[in-house]
């Protein structure tokens, strides 16, 4: 049962997220682009297959988020900073920074033993 209400939830949101994405892009083409640059004006599926056609271009297709090479590049390089660090030094960052982290800091991390518990 909540299962449902949860995929109906969802296509109410998403629908409701299509529909107001699409309407304001359709908004501010109609409002700027025929003034400015005498292009057309857009009605609505118009707009949302112009939504899909700039996500297509800019994002490299699909529409999976948080990953590709720019991810990969990024975690590499946080990796080799940790690496970098004394253990001291990491230890003050990752307790800085744990709050935040939904996975692990690093090869490090997962390595480590824990620490006894001391009773």
């Amino acid at each position: 049962m909540w299962k449902l209400v949860k995929v109906v939830k969802f296509g109410v949101i998403g629908t409701a997220f299509v529909a107001a994405f699409g309407a304001l892009t359709m908004y501010l083409w109609n409002a700027l682009i025929p003034d400015l640059f005498h292009g057309p004006v857009l009605n609505f599926w118009q707009a949302c297959g112009l939504i899909v056609l700039s996500h297509i271009l800019f994002r490299g297709g699909g529409f999976k988020h948080g990953g590709g090479w720019h991810h990969r590049k990024w975690k590499q390089g946080f990796e080799a900073k940790l690496a970098a660090m004394t253990p001291e030094e990491r230890e003050k960052f990752i307790s800085r920074w744990d709050h935040w982290a939904c996975c692990h800091w690093g090869p490090e991390k997962a390595t480590t033993p824990e620490k006894p518990v001391q009773a």
